[in-house]
């Protein structure tokens, strides 16, 4: 079972990077976007400090969402995903494999970015640690919920779309907490509750998002 979930870790990986520009695109997206965003509020540090953290933060929410169709579409089209329903390795952990590489390929390239977009955004030496803090531990439960979404329409037309509407509002709590992660280190408030809560966010995903996603795709392929 072991060298069954690796060899699918491998493939997916290989896949990715055998396509970079649309494996990149999410991370474009966030340090582009990033870069106008000062042209469009003023290039003021005192006005960039005090948004900078919410402003990372929704980017990176958006920049997840941009790469989600990537996840089961390919599989979908190609015929894959027939052959993982019926393969003898646990669907839940094929798919908990697949967010894996989801996440590697996006959601950390945005935390090894982020101490970068910190400056840019003239965030305080706190944010240093604490944004790519934060980032770490709330990126994969974008990815996990984003995944229940993204199979639950897989083969709609308008599948990008609609699994944004759907996601966007389970996406509210990681929002919320990863900026209250990021602003309490920075003001000197604490920050322990939110890193907690995104933690607890992290091993529920981790625990029930396989098993939804597993449950969706089964529907997709009847």
């Amino acid at each position: 079972m072991t060298g069954a979930l690796m060899a699918l870790v491998r493939r997916d990986l290989h896949l990715a990077w055998r396509s970079p520009a649309e494996t990149l695109l999410g991370v474009v997206f966030f340090l582009v976007a990033l870069a106008l965003f000062p042209l469009g509020v003023g290039a003021s540090p005192d006005i960039l400090a005090r948004i900078g953290a919410g402003v990372i933060w929704v980017l990176a929410l958006l920049a997840v969402l941009l790469t989600l169709d990537r996840l089961f579409q390919h599989d979908h089209e190609d015929g894959s995903l027939d052959l993982l329903l019926l393969a003898p390795l646990p669907l839940e952990l094929a798919v908990l494999a697949k967010c894996a590489v989801h996440w590697l390929t996006s959601g950390l390239l945005l935390v090894v970015a982020s101490p970068i977009l910190a400056l840019l955004m003239n965030l305080p030496a706190d944010a240093f640690w604490a944004l790519p803090l934060a980032l770490l531990l709330g990126t994969p439960s974008l990815t996990l919920i984003g995944a229940i979404g993204a199979a639950l329409l897989l083969g709609s037309r308008r599948g990008a779309v609609l699994t944004a509407l759907l996601v966007l509002p389970l996406y509210i709590p990681v929002l919320i907490f990863g900026v209250a992660a990021v602003d309490g280190v920075v003001l000197g408030l604490g920050a322990r509750a939110p890193f907690l809560i995104l933690g607890a966010i992290q091993l529920a995903a981790l625990a029930l998002a396989p098993l939804a996603i597993a449950a969706a795709l089964r529907l997709a392929s009847e």
